[in-house]
């Protein structure tokens, strides 16, 4: 039996599958996350149930959202699981997740999430921050430093700045290859993210923000002045508490807020 066959499945390229088959990780995942029974708890992208097994042992129930017609399937006749589930077959990236939250019953969601698609996940996804409890998510070790960056740093981005608008970002776990099958040629790690009950920075334009952060980061080497001279006149820039000789890369998530709500402000 190849390494790729794992339980009869085949790992799909396209899909970005590595499935989790550590049982020590496992372990410390599924602590992290702390499942209890009555929470609305969402797994995205179950797979042959590596976290769904240990956390359906302690919950009632889960719904699952899994894009994979075949895993669908099989968890549908999965003797342990299949009472528990609600399985939403579809995209991640399309679902809408507010369907399945309520006032009293905010959602949990956690998941290993495919490497290809973790960075427009985490965008959607944030879009539901008002609906969320806790997000827990085994991704890239390096797309964990993004989401944890501090200003100044190589890690420090767009996605950096939109994550920690919306929610406090917390490394919890580092995860080796050895962890899966296949095994992925990267590094990965657990992150647990919180939605800030009340956003420290709100903006007035989150279409403002995410322009001056999608143009501040795709120009990293210019200062601030330049990269946004067709748009605020450095005058401005100091009178908002930011230094125009700067690089973007060197500005807060304050500083960035505080840029974009001018801009929405004199920019009709």
């Amino acid at each position: 039996m190849s390494d790729n066959v794992h339980l009869g499945h085949r790992a799909r390229k396209r899909f970005g599958q590595n499935f989790l088959n550590d049982p020590y990780i496992i372990d410390g995942i599924v602590s992290a996350i702390n499942p209890l029974p009555g929470e609305n708890l969402v797994e995205i992208g179950p797979g042959l149930g590596a976290l769904t097994e240990p956390v359906a042992r302690e919950v009632d129930k889960l719904s699952v959202v899994e894009l994979d017609r075949d895993l669908a399937e099989r968890l549908r006749h999965h003797p342990e699981l299949a009472d528990k589930l609600t399985i939403y077959e579809g995209d991640a990236m399309k679902f809408d997740f507010t369907q399945l939250a309520s006032e009293e019953n905010p959602l949990r969601i956690f998941g290993n999430l495919p490497y290809n698609v973790s960075t427009p996940l985490m965008f959607h996804l944030f879009s539901f921050a008002g609906a969320v409890k806790d997000m827990h998510f085994m991704l890239q070790k390096e797309v964990v430093n993004r989401l944890a960056a501090g200003p100044n740093s190589k890690a420090y981005g767009r996605l950096t700045v939109m994550a920690q608008y919306y929610c406090k970002v917390v490394p919890v776990l580092e995860v080796p290859p050895t962890a899966f099958k296949p095994a992925p040629k990267v590094d990965s790690a657990v992150v647990r993210l919180i939605p800030h009950k009340e956003l420290p920075h709100p903006t007035t334009s989150l279409k403002w923000l995410e322009r001056v952060c999608r143009e501040g980061f795709n120009q990293r080497r210019k200062t601030v002045r330049n990269c946004y001279k067709s748009l605020v006149d450095a005058e401005t820039l100091e009178s908002l508490g930011i230094d125009p000789s700067v690089r973007p890369e060197s500005l807060t998530l304050a500083q960035f807020v505080a840029l974009a709500n001018w801009m929405d402000a004199n920019h009709k």
